[in-house]
């Protein structure tokens, strides 16, 4: 089924209303948590620094989403159609655009995401004084997070960048396991349609499966530390988001190799995805930042 220019232009505008609402929330959250470290400062609440220690790191996961949902606004069909954004560009520069989106989302801003949430997860089974109460705790810990994201970026770009000479070497390989875009032409204009390369979708799936395997094992540890309920609770939500979350973005991803860009199943798929993990980011953004998650008394 053919995607029609109003389908086009739905998808698009949903798409970026949600992520300026991610955006206010993002600012929201960022103030909040500003609002209540200088409040506990201020007023000496030393027996609640525990609880606001990694506040930088909660700040950096909303920058990192930020990051991620102006990277989605960048892959859309709506804005490469005639009289649109990126419609200026030529065909090349279109197609360079859908390189840097598969670069800096898949293989920057989601795996960034979910490393500082383990981070985040983490802290409570640190020792107090060189954990998360240490003054250099928060500066650690994001860099920590951009060098076990530099691997998968490092892999990410390799493939986009091999992905024609393996076309060319290896024919009997589907185009649909390196291609970054898809040229069509509307209307006499030719565009280029961003698509989501099968091998660098099995290597986020590979980074999901290895977060997913941790993350239960981390949840079990943390949860040997819980007696209150409700921390147990978000403590079990914020491990099983992730876990259905980010594998289910990553078949649907998966899924979208099967149809066109400029079919309306392909659209339906890749908002989905969206949708799925913008989910995941809206909960995770403010239980981090509105509820916490540290658990005072945290081993070494």
């Amino acid at each position: 089924m053919p995607l029609t220019r109003y389908s086009a232009e739905t998808f698009g505008v949903l798409t970026i209303c949600l992520v300026a609402l991610l955006i206010l929330l993002g600012l929201v959250c960022i103030g909040y948590s500003f609002y209540l470290h200088s409040r506990i400062l201020r007023q000496g609440f030393i027996q609640l620094s525990y609880f606001t220690g990694p506040w930088i790191i909660r700040i950096t996961f909303i920058l990192f989403a930020i990051w991620w949902g102006f990277g989605e606004i960048t892959r859309l069909n709506f804005l490469r159609r005639q009289g649109r954004v990126l419609n200026a560009l030529n065909l090349k520069w279109q197609e360079n655009v859908c390189k840097c989106y598969i670069v800096s989302n898949l293989g920057f801003a989601e795996p960034c995401l979910f490393l500082t949430l383990v981070f985040l997860l983490r802290a409570p089974l640190q020792n107090m004084d060189t954990g998360i109460l240490s003054r250099t705790w928060n500066g650690k810990t994001a860099g920590y997070v951009l060098l076990y994201c530099f691997p998968l970026s490092a892999l990410q770009l390799i493939l986009i960048w091999i992905g024609p000479e393996l076309r060319k070497e290896r024919r009997e390989l589907p185009p649909f396991f390196t291609r970054t875009a898809t040229r069509v032409v509307e209307n006499s204009d030719g565009i280029a349609l961003c698509t989501y390369p099968l091998l660098n979708t099995i290597l986020l799936g590979a980074f999901a499966s290895v977060m997913s395997v941790y993350l239960f094992w981390l949840g079990r540890r943390i949860l040997n530390l819980v007696i209150n309920k409700g921390l147990q609770k978000r403590v079990y939500t914020l491990i099983l988001s992730v876990s259905i979350f980010l594998p289910l973005r990553v078949l649907l991803l998966g899924l979208s190799v099967l149809s066109k860009p400029e079919q309306f199943v392909f659209e339906v798929l890749a908002f989905s995805a969206f949708v799925v993990l913008l989910c995941c980011v809206y909960l995770h953004a403010y239980m981090l930042s509105s509820c916490g998650l540290c658990i005072p008394g945290g081993s070494s």
